[in-house]
């Protein structure tokens, strides 16, 4: 299979939507939003700098900026590595003999485990929400920002299970390293890119963030309600159904040119 039919695969553009889905509902999440502004601070180098503004106020701010957006690509991509690798191994045990010998049994046991999720992001079983943060503290500044990224990776996993977890599952049923690798770069976009728009500073971006933190427990249920329909599709066979469909009618269309 080429990579123009890998793409045009019906399970894997679901999948795709909810892995984007998924990054940006990560990002809205109570242990993520509301430590953008110190992450960014961070991972620059402007935490705990001197400032040079009393010299040369305007050419200082575009410094720190620049500084900014590309602390965040650099942790961006530190968390994206991490994630990518993670996923892949899901793909790749998804590609194995016994999983498609029961890959009907295993899905509708993701599902169960998918809805768990939902529930969990929506603030049931509150243990299970809790970060692990590590100890070791990257140095400040961007040589830090990538290794921030990873430490950010594995430390909020627990926090961050919910979404990761339903996409790693979705990655898995894909029986594919490269598809699972597409589906990790797409909940990585979905994560981090409103870091990188933070880090630009654009006034609606500010705006949109102090929305969501006012309204953070919505996004919570709004989150978990649709990992829980995901989970009863999977559970009920519907997800198959739906899939099978869709891999026909994308089969069977033949573009003009």
């Amino acid at each position: 299979m080429d990579i123009q039919q890998t793409i045009a695969n019906g399970q894997l553009l679901v999948a795709a939507a909810i892995a984007l889905a998924a990054g940006l509902v990560s990002f809205l999440s109570p242990c993520v939003l509301p430590l953008i502004p110190g992450y960014l601070a961070y991972v620059s180098g402007i935490a705990g700098a001197p400032s040079a503004a009393a010299a040369d106020p305007k050419r200082a701010a575009v410094r720190e900026r620049r500084r900014m957006v590309l602390g965040a690509l650099l942790f961006v991509l530190g968390f994206t590595a991490v994630f990518v690798l993670l996923l892949m191994l899901s793909g790749a045990v998804g590609a194995s003999t016994w999983y498609l010998d029961w890959q009907d049994v295993i899905l509708r046991v993701m599902g169960v485990i998918v809805i768990v999720l939902g529930l969990v992001f929506m603030g049931a079983f509150s243990r299970l929400q809790r970060t692990s943060r590590m100890k070791f503290s990257p140095k400040v500044g961007l040589a830090g920002a990538p290794l921030l990224g990873v430490v950010f990776a594995i430390g909020w996993a627990p926090c961050l299970g919910p979404t990761i977890g339903t996409v790693g599952l979705l990655a898995m049923q894909q029986g594919s390293a490269p598809r699972a690798a597409i589906l990790a770069a797409l909940y990585c976009i979905g994560l981090g890119l409103p870091f990188i728009l933070a880090a630009f500073g654009f006034g609606w971006m500010t705006q949109t963030l102090s929305f969501f933190r006012r309204h953070i427990r919505a996004v919570n249920i709004v989150g978990g309600i649709l990992l829980i329909v995901i989970g009863l599709l999977m559970v009920t066979g519907v997800w198959s159904l739906i899939m099978n469909q869709l891999q026909v009618v994308i089969g069977g269309y033949v573009t003009p040119l």
